[in-house]
């Protein structure tokens, strides 16, 4: 086993390969980018090398410089994680060349699985069933064209280099083919220097199921059983869970031994996940191959009771693979949820900011007798979210003795996370989580749009019970700071009747007037909206500090966690959470919703192109521009109609969030 490893990757998977090594008794270094100077997986390693600039380009994808710094620090392989070089062919022969080993398949595996359409057509000589599309090498966009028509609509375009979504358009009619074919390249360049796509006829409520598999050098192979996957949006997994519902035996071991043939067909070593896409009634077809450790691994690791990072390091050093296939067995239910900062009612738009607070429910490692629940993050409170990487904050994956009891460890678990600072789809996760479709295990990849009218635009923490959790964080605030000296006292008492205050919040845009009266025995009364409120408060710590304050009101009882950051107060609760800002109260009441004039950028992101002249007019919805952020393709959409009277940015130009993109003119 070597000594010494260089993680050439960032975030959680950087943080996740240090804590093997580390138990193995490992070394290990890192390597960050500009933005990247105080992040945790720098933290996490022994050592740290810089290597430059934000943009993943100038940094993680500039490999000659990562092997500079193994070089330089006495490094003697080198981890990819996932994503960036993780499957590039010629940095896993720059490190074989500079006499490093690479943690993961040999070049020529690589190669051969990198390319979708070349492994689909490796696969169909093996006799893999594969989806009917079009997999060649001539990319002239009128062929592409004619094939799609050929196959029939819906037809789904994939990058051939790609994953995680990324160049992927389903398109379902023949005339919205060109655009949708011309973006998918955009993205696909951008994000993998190849601009080459397949095209595949869109199978109907499809389920993503992968199947993990291990490969040694000394001829050993097995598979560690199946993940489902079809959770996703924007063809980019949203929950992960092993095993798959529904799987028989016989099927399992017909995927199994597949994805093994598929694997030693190109003489594959390390860890590799074969993708099927399978119909409702089990038929399966090959997707692809991901050469590296998946995002989702740890479901997997929960239910075999296995370290997939410590297999593939002995794998790397030559050892045999830990257990044959017969020794390896699964156990209970495991579901991996990812904690991404993006808005979900805005289109899962990517936000950026500072996670001023970042709460997470108590875990415990999976290796412990009382395993349970796990979160891998890259993220500690007070860490910023950059528009330079994509926008997984965390996975948090928990473990039951079947799905029904990691469903509800599940949803616990996400109610006791708490991020404040930018917005993240916990509560969209909780709602999914909580979906009939979901907890019936009725899955495909386009379950979130069958559920959409329960997932989108659904009410958080109702008003009345962030206010209480507000005016209770406010009055504890008020008794800490005030000392035994009775005249010192600002909280309102009186020797007889009572004292009245009033508060405004501002909820989603809303301006909301409350009324707080408090009695000479120190009952409190809400009065909002009309209705008044009898409320009773107090503050508990948990074992771990935690404050939460015990409300009572209106007969009922509930436990709320508040945070404030200035005047905006974030109040959480078993039904959800809410936001709310205190007004100053010589605000005017037209003040609150502060509109902004002109189309501005939603994110910080690159001007792609623009679709929009000016002097031309525009109606609601009509797209005008294509930005990308998070290494994803954005539309932007008129938010009225008008006249484009100018832009003020190019395409190619970096703009920041909040920036004036253009100006419009009210349509004649």
């Amino acid at each position: 086993m070597f000594q010494k490893i260089l993680i050439a990757n960032r975030g959680e998977i950087a943080c996740r390969v240090a804590a093997t090594a580390r138990r193995l008794g490992i070394r290990t270094v890192a390597v960050y980018s500009a933005a990247d100077a105080n992040a945790r997986h720098v933290r996490a390693c022994d050592e740290a090398v810089h290597i430059g600039a934000s943009a993943p380009r100038d940094s993680y994808l500039r490999w000659e410089r990562i092997l500079e710094a193994a070089k330089a620090t006495g490094a003697q392989a080198v981890h990819p994680g996932y994503g960036f070089l993780s499957e590039n062919e010629d940095f896993a022969q720059a490190c074989a060349d500079a006499g490093l080993l690479f943690i993961g398949p040999p070049p020529s595996a690589i190669r051969d699985m990198g390319s979708k359409a070349a492994a689909k057509s490796l696969m169909e000589k093996a006799g893999v069933p594969l989806v009917p599309g079009y997999h060649g090498q001539d990319n002239d966009p009128a062929l592409l064209q004619r094939e799609a028509d050929r196959i029939g609509y819906p037809v789904l375009i994939k990058a051939s280099a790609g994953g995680g979504g990324k160049g992927m358009r389903r398109v379902e009619r023949t005339e919205d083919f060109a655009a949708a074919l011309a973006s998918c390249q955009r993205e696909a360049k951008a994000s993998f220097g190849d601009d080459h796509v397949l095209v595949e006829r869109y199978v109907t409520r499809p389920r993503h199921i992968e199947i993990q598999v291990f490969c040694d050098s000394l001829g050993g192979a097995v598979y560690l059983f199946e993940r489902d996957c079809s959770v996703q949006r924007r063809h980019q997994k949203v929950l992960e869970e092993a095993p798959a519902p529904g799987m028989t035996p016989e099927r399992r071991a017909e995927m199994g031994a597949a994805a093994v043939a598929a694997a030693q067909a190109v003489g594959y070593v390390g860890a590799g996940t074969v993708e099927f896409i399978a119909e409702q009634d089990g038929r399966f077809y090959f997707m692809e191959m991901n050469t590296r450790l998946q995002v989702e691994h740890p479901v997997t690791e929960a239910i075999t009771g296995q370290d997939l990072v410590e297999w593939q390091f002995r794998v790397a050093a030559g050892q045999p693979l830990p257990l044959r296939q017969e020794q390896l067995a699964m156990r209970g239910h495991a579901i991996e949820a990812r904690i991404c900062a993006e808005n979900p009612d805005a289109n899962f738009l990517p936000a950026t900011g500072t996670l001023q607070v970042a709460r997470w429910p108590a875990h415990v490692a999976f290796q412990a007798d009382d395993e349970q629940l796990r979160v891998d993050t890259g993220f500690v409170e007070g860490d910023a979210v950059s528009p330079w990487y994509d926008s997984m904050i965390a996975k948090l994956i928990v473990w039951g003795e079947d799905r029904a009891q990691a469903l509800a460890r599940l949803d616990a678990a996400l109610r006791d996370t708490h991020l404040v600072g930018l917005h993240t789809n916990v509560g969209f996760l909780r709602r999914v989580v909580g979906s009939r479709a979901f907890a019936q295990a009725d899955l495909d990849t386009a379950l979130i749009e069958r559920e959409r009218e329960a997932l989108f635009n659904a009410p958080g923490l109702p008003l009345a019970w962030a206010v209480a959790g507000v005016v209770s964080h406010l009055l504890a605030q008020e008794a800490q700071g005030q000392g035994a000296d009775p005249w010192s006292h600002t909280d309102g008492w009186r020797a007889h009747g009572l004292s009245r205050r009033r508060l405004s919040f501002e909820q989603a845009g809303e301006r909301q007037e409350v009324l707080l009266e408090r009695t000479h025995d120190g009952l409190s009364v809400l009065t909002l909206q009309g209705e008044r409120l009898a409320l009773q408060a107090r503050v508990q710590s948990d074992a771990a500090g935690e404050r939460r304050h015990d409300i009572r009101m209106g007969g009922h009882r509930q436990s709320l966690s508040v945070y404030a950051v200035g005047g905006r107060f974030s109040v959480f609760g078993p039904a959800g959470h809410a936001v709310l800002e205190l007004l100053d109260p010589a605000r005017g009441a037209g003040d609150a919703a502060g509109a902004v004039g002109g189309l501005v950028a939603p994110m910080p992101g690159k001007l792609m192109s623009l679709l929009v002249s000016p002097g031309q007019a525009v109606r609601q919805g009509q797209a005008l521009a294509v930005m990308e952020a998070m290494k994803m393709e954005h539309t932007i959409s008129a938010p009225r109609d008008g006249v484009v009277a100018e832009w003020l940015h190019a395409a190619g130009d970096q703009v920041a969030e909040g920036a004036e993109l253009l100006k419009m003119e009210a349509a004649a």
